[in-house]
């Protein structure tokens, strides 16, 4: 085998292996990667806005205006002006919201990070250069992308039109 086809290979099992915890977080929560991550930050960070989740988890405000609107249609978010700034409106919430971030599975992400913390800087240094070199070969750098492993869920990643 080619040393390209090796390295081919181990990327189609990354693939795959974000693909098949997609539809496994799916399936048991019923929320995407992205609608987590923001349900998450929205309870960590009580009344925060949407630019600061956007910042957060390096996601174009837009994107994650959109993953809101899907969050506030399912009654899980409430976005709530401030009195003494109309600019501001600022994020909650509600019950519904609090019990499916509390009930719902670990993100694929926070498992790879457990492991990935547990390597030498060095090993962690190697890694990031070799992954950002791999996205620059496949014309990826530019990109919008969370900190998140996610496949299957574009209406959530991607600008609304």
């Amino acid at each position: 085998m080619q040393k390209y086809e090796e390295l081919l290979v181990s990327l189609r099992k990354v693939t795959r292996a974000i693909g098949l915890y997609s539809k496994k977080l799916s399936k048991e929560s019923g929320l995407t990667s992205p609608q987590l991550i923001v349900l998450k930050e929205i309870d960590q960070h009580k009344g925060c806005m949407v630019k600061d989740i956007a910042q957060s988890i390096n996601l174009s405000s837009a994107t994650v205006t959109s993953i809101l609107d899907r969050l506030e249609a399912r009654s899980y978010v409430i976005r709530e002006r401030s009195l003494t700034d109309k600019r501001r409106v600022g994020l909650h919430l509600t019950e519904l919201g609090k019990t499916v971030v509390k009930d719902a599975p670990r993100p694929l992400q926070a498992h790879f990070i457990d492991r990935f913390e547990k390597l030498e800087e060095w090993e962690q240094t190697q890694l990031v250069s070799t992954m950002q070199r791999i996205a620059s070969m496949m014309d990826a750098e530019n990109l919008d992308a969370a900190p998140l492993l996610e496949v299957g869920a574009l209406q959530d990643m991607t600008t609304p039109e």
